[in-house]
């Protein structure tokens, strides 16, 4: 049994990775979500060159690498210096989130992460969101861990049901959601006590970086900024755990 399990999680991976000139340009003028670009360092030699000027042209981010690090990434295919990070799944819209809360008749409950790069964080995060009853999980177009196998295999199986909306702009994000009837929580070290904040109603939480918490401009958009109490000679928590602990605490309060 395992031994088809294996089969299994190594096909979905090699479906995360796109190698090679053609097939990197194909899939890229198809539409398909893309994360990153990665190229080998250096070359910008012949069919390369227009791959390149039609990934920025679709906002896809493009990253040069050591060879090494293809060679590794394609497991033995023929990349010709390039390949396509794609993502496991495709992304949603927040119409798609408002729609879910709706057909199960609770005001909407939103995890948006705002530069989490860590991709064992993401999926970790992901998971608990599905066992806490969020609706959604928005994250942003740029520095932010997509969704690779590694999120999805973190994620332990929760990717499949929570729907993810990427989003240009975090900032921009919340005022929509804001004008749409939602709360704003922001995730910081200097907020209220989150055991004395009530979250009754449409909600979104807020959680930052992993070192760098949320961004002076995100924190700017947040109708409250709640905190956890750190008794110990350290004072933060690690982004998924901290994370978990809030959206368990908007779920005891829904």
């Amino acid at each position: 049994m395992n031994k088809y399990i294996d089969k299994a999680s190594e096909k979905r991976e090699k479906n995360d990775i796109i190698a090679g000139r053609n097939p990197v340009m194909e899939a890229i003028k198809s539409g398909r979500a893309i994360e990153a670009i990665l190229t080998a360092r250096g070359e910008r030699s012949g069919s390369l060159v227009p791959i390149i000027a039609k990934a920025k042209e679709k906002k896809i981010p493009v990253k040069e690498v050591d060879l090494k690090k293809l060679d590794f990434l394609a497991k033995g295919v023929s990349h010709q210096g390039i390949i396509a990070q794609c993502a496991v799944k495709e992304y949603s819209t927040l119409d798609e989130v408002f729609k879910s809360a709706e057909e199960r008749g609770e005001p909407p409950f939103i995890v948006v992460l705002d530069r989490i790069e860590d991709p064992h964080n993401l999926g970790a995060i992901i998971r608990t969101a599905e066992c806490a009853g969020a609706h959604g999980v928005i994250i942003p177009e740029r520095r932010s861990a997509g969704l690779s196998f590694t999120v999805e295999k973190t994620s332990a199986g929760a990717l499949e049901y929570m729907p993810i909306v990427r989003v240009k702009n975090i900032s921009t994000t919340l005022q929509k959601l804001k004008d749409m009837g939602v709360w704003i929580y922001g995730a910081d070290m200097e907020g209220e006590n989150y055991k004395e904040v009530n979250f009754q109603g449409a909600v979104a939480l807020v959680i930052g970086n992993e070192g760098k918490g949320i961004g002076p401009l995100v924190a700017r958009d947040c109708d409250v900024i709640v905190s956890l109490p750190m008794k110990g000679k350290i004072n933060s928590l690690n982004a998924s755990v901290a994370a978990g602990i809030l959206m368990y605490e908007i779920a005891s309060n829904r």
